[in-house]
Formats: structure tokens, C-alpha cells, sequence
């Protein structure tokens, strides 16, 4: 069976944290955009793929020359994008934890509407070894297309910025995966 090689890295910190970030395009710093550059180094990849939100372009830029696919952003927050978890009704953010899918924030998208355009990402993706600089919602979706975890299985290990997760791909209808390499520290 042939496959590709898939590094799927987080973006940097960016200038606003601990907040909802979803649309909401807060730049990542300097140090976070460092902190990319390193965990990238050496990776030999043909290909670069970066979300549009600049707190991921810019970080796939400095790393070098890179496609943009908005399929990649992360999970929209409707209402609540930008704010922090403490200034959202704590009934519904349990909700949210508890069932995306069911309970997606107010004006927001359901979970299952972001794995559907990152599962037509990632089966446009070229089957050479690619970087994908992204959010951690898409990198968790990613991981529930490829892999088959579910929903508490995405949530279930740490994924800092500039964490990178590499795949084993395999050609298929549909593409399945294994990890082969979590980078967090």
C-alpha cells in the first residue's frame, strides 16, 4: 500500500489567548511564529498547505512558501469567537464540551460541518509528504477522518501551538492514517 507523509502542525501563540479563537484572525507573536519555524525544521516535505487566518499563514510563510486552503481554519464560534470561556454562559459551553455537534455555539458551526470540509481537504491533498499549518480543531478533525477517533478520542491528549502531529496516509476511498509522531514540548 502506498502512502504520504502528513505533518499536521499547530499554529503559533498567538497575541490573544486563552480565548475562543476561531474566525477571530488575532496575529501569532514572534515567539510563537519561532517556536513553528523550529518545529518544522528538518522536515522534509515537498509540499505546504496553511489555513487563511493569519495566525497560521504567516507561520507556514516563515517556514517557507505555502498554498492557502480556508478549509483548514479552525471551528467558527459564532457568537462566542473572541471571548473568553468565563464570559460565556456556562450551561452552554457545557453543552458545546459535551456534544459539538448538537450544541454548536450560538450563530456558530457544528463540529461535524468542519470535519466535512477538512475531510475534502485532506482528500484533495496530493499524496506527496506535505506540512499543514493549522488550527487545533482542524488537526483534531483531521485526526477523527483519518484515524477514526471519535469525539472524546480528539480531545483526549494535549495539543499546545506549535505541536506537530505526523501521519502515515494511505491512498483510499476514504484516506485512512496512522500516527506516526506527536511533537508538543
Amino acid at each position: 500500500m502506498t502512502g504520504f507523509r502528513l505533518h499536521l502542525l499547530r499554529h503559533g501563540e498567538p497575541e490573544l489567548t486563552g480565548r475562543m479563537l476561531g474566525r477571530t484572525d488575532s496575529p501569532a507573536t514572534a515567539g510563537g511564529i519561532a517556536a513553528c519555524v523550529a518545529r518544522a525544521s528538518g522536515l522534509d516535505v515537498t509540499r505546504r498547505i496553511a489555513s487563511d487566518l493569519s495566525r497560521a499563514r504567516v507561520c507556514a510563510e516563515a517556514i517557507g512558501p505555502a498554498e492557502v486552503d480556508p478549509r483548514w481554519r479552525e471551528l467558527d464560534f459564532g457568537d462566542w469567537d473572541g471571548l473568553a470561556a468565563g464570559d460565556i454562559d456556562p450551561e452552554g459551553l457545557a453543552r458545546f464540551w459535551d456534544d459539538p455537534d448538537v450544541a454548536p455555539p450560538p450563530g456558530g458551526e457544528r463540529w461535524s460541518d468542519m470535519v466535512a470540509r477538512v475531510r475534502g481537504a485532506i482528500a484533495d491533498l496530493s499524496p506527496e509528504p506535505t506540512l499543514v499549518v493549522t488550527h487545533g480543531g482542524a488537526i483534531r478533525a483531521a485526526l477523527h477522518v483519518l484515524c477514526g477517533f471519535d469525539l472524546r478520542a480528539t480531545w483526549s491528549f494535549a495539543l499546545p501551538y506549535a505541536a506537530l502531529v505526523t501521519l502515515e496516509v494511505w491512498d483510499g476511498t476514504p484516506r485512512s492514517a496512522q500516527v506516526t509522531g506527536l511533537a508538543t514540548a
